[in-house]
């Protein structure tokens, strides 16, 4: 059997010109990156305002577990089924980073024949985003702490910075850091510290931002700290946000590249969902709607961290309405949630397949009856899934009226994903009443609350530690306006990643409270998450190599 890599190294990939010729973008709007990679002048959303949008269709999945979902896979297979059947469709994904390449993940570019390529540029550097990215968040480091060496006009408190070095890296060496040691010259000695570059604002901001003179105001407004007043101090007030636009003007344009198939496929930002808004860019995703009739995008982890954070915070910002929403899951998953260990769940159970089942339900129950959107089940089928597993997630399905197709994109491309490809169709032709899971007006603590009794089924929110304090202060600076990111396990409904299937009688604990000014939320700190991760035991850069040839090895 080939292994993923091997798959998109053996793919005859046609010229990213060519590609874009089947989204009918003239030639002036490309910047080439070789053959097969180009960055679109987003620009173009500006000259093509009139051509009507396309229809979006939301692939998000169940929460996350050691077996897998396979939720890329099954857009890109999505992607390619649509074109089986004759439409023309576009896929919209976020960009990996460098921390899963290297930590527990390994690649992101989908898997088996449901793949994007060229698969080791997008998992590898790419475009040079995310270095882009990481550049202008110390570039606002370096300037902050230089305003305080050079007399701190501002009157910044430093023990006051909220603004963090970034890294694209799982380094945990660098959460914590004690910097401008030495001689009085090399700076105010202070506790600093390091986010992966996934989690920094920059991240946000260029996801969110519409084009360069929005993107200069969403960094000019970025709270990087606050004075010995209490009052807040912005990237506008040490007069970095040109300077960093300049970093990120080419970062801004999404970029282009296709599946092994030839779909046409955006690629542009890469923020994570569990410590971030885990969406790719707003750019990317209103250029896919344009250029096609179907923009098939993904959120990042389990529904109720990625879906509602699209649904709450990007579909609002950027006035967008889905279609249809995809849920993905697999048989194996199902079972891990069951209680059964990675080491047996190859095996046939349907106790622990039917135990298991209330996790993909309370995923599909959110966004129908909280979001209200039709939404189609995808089971993302594995070699090792009996056909006792498969009939039984189905017959549950159709029992509760919920859609449910099966999807064998991993093994077959688009021809596998045809049936799921009809059901998408199907739901985008009916008529929905999208709503939001809470409104702006209300106050912080009201939203944190609908948040987690609504999607995660908890009882509450206890605000713990300086989360209290924070609450007021954001409250009195008048950030309470703002829609919440909620950083949270991706492994569990609940803060707790133990805690499996639908839990009930819990309660989320909010730790920390920050202002997100820039990218236009509130960022909520729940449980033990963590803004850097760290590498496991066995990291996946272990098996990765490359030979004399050039030829990489290992990602997957």
């Amino acid at each position: 059997m080939l292994s993923d890599i091997q798959i998109a190294q053996k793919c005859k990939k046609e010229k990213i010109t060519e590609i874009a010729r089947k989204l009918d973008i003239p030639e002036d709007y490309l910047e080439l990156y070789g053959n097969y990679k180009a960055k679109v002048d987003y620009k173009l959303l500006k000259d093509y305002a009139d051509k009507p949008n396309g229809k979006l269709v939301l692939v998000t999945a169940i929460n996350p577990t050691p077996a897998g979902e396979g939720k890329t896979t099954t857009t890109v297979g999505l992607s390619d089924g649509l074109r089986k059947i004759g439409k023309k469709s576009v896929v919209a994904l976020r960009e990996p980073s460098l921390g899963p390449v290297f930590g527990i993940k390994g690649g992101a570019a989908g898997g088996g024949y449901a793949q994007v390529v060229p698969m080791e540029d997008i998992n590898l550097h790419f475009t040079g985003d995310f270095h882009a990215i990481g550049a202008a968040n110390n570039l606002l480091a370096a300037m902050l702490d230089n305003h305080i060496q050079q007399g701190n006009e501002l009157n910044i408190d430093p023990r006051r910075i909220t603004w963090r070095r970034a890294v694209d890296m799982n380094d945990r060496q660098l959460r914590n850091i004690i910097d401008g040691l030495g001689a009085r010259t090399d700076g105010t000695p202070r506790q600093d510290g390091f986010d992966i570059t996934v989690a920094s604002e920059v991240m946000a901001v260029l996801c969110l931002a519409s084009d360069i003179t929005d993107l200069k105001q969403r960094l000019a407004s970025i709270v990087v700290g606050y004075t010995y007043d209490n009052q807040p101090v912005t990237a506008g007030q040490l007069k970095a946000q040109g300077a960093m636009a300049a970093l990120l003007k080419d970062a801004l344009k999404p970029n282009l590249v296709q599946t092994l198939e030839g779909t046409p496929a955006f690629i542009h930002g890469g923020p994570f969902a569990n410590i971030a808004h885990g969406c790719n860019s707003v750019t990317a995703t209103r250029m896919a709607l344009k250029l096609g009739d179907y923009a098939v995008t993904e959120a990042g982890f389990g529904a109720d961290l990625g879906a509602e954070k699209f649904l709450d915070i990007k579909c609002r910002m950027a006035n967008l309405k889905p279609d249809a929403v995809v849920i993905v899951a697999t048989v194996r998953a199902l079972k891990h949630n069951g209680g059964v260990s990675k080491a047996d769940l190859g095996k046939e159970n349907l106790v622990a397949l039917e135990k298991g089942m209330p996790n993909l339900l309370q995923h599909v129950d959110n966004i129908t009856n909280v979001f209200h959107l039709p939404c189609v089940v995808a089971i993302n089928a594995f070699p090792t899934d009996t056909k006792a597993e498969l009939k039984l997630v189905e017959d549950k399905c159709k029992e509760l009226g919920v859609h449910v197709a099966l999807s064998e994109v991993w093994a077959k491309g688009g021809e596998g994903g045809i049936a799921l490809a009809k059901e998408v169709v199907k739901l985008c032709e009916e008529k929905n009443d999208f709503t939001f899971a809470y409104d702006l007006d209300m106050t912080i603590k009201e939203k944190l609350n609908a948040i987690a009794t609504k999607i995660y089924h908890a009882d509450g929110v206890d605000l713990v530690g300086n989360a209290p304090k924070q609450l007021i202060q954001l409250e009195a600076l008048g950030f309470d306006n703002l829609p919440i990111c909620m950083a949270k396990t991706q492994y569990s409904f609940s803060d707790d990643q133990k805690k499996l299937g639908a839990p009930r009688d819990f309660r989320i604990t909010v730790r920390n409270l920050k202002v997100a000014a820039g990218a236009g939320f509130i960022v909520a700190l729940t449980g033990d998450i963590m803004t850097m991760p760290g590498l496991p035991k066995v990291p996946s850069a272990e098996k990765i190599d490359v030979d004399e040839n050039g030829v990489i090895t290992g990602l997957f």
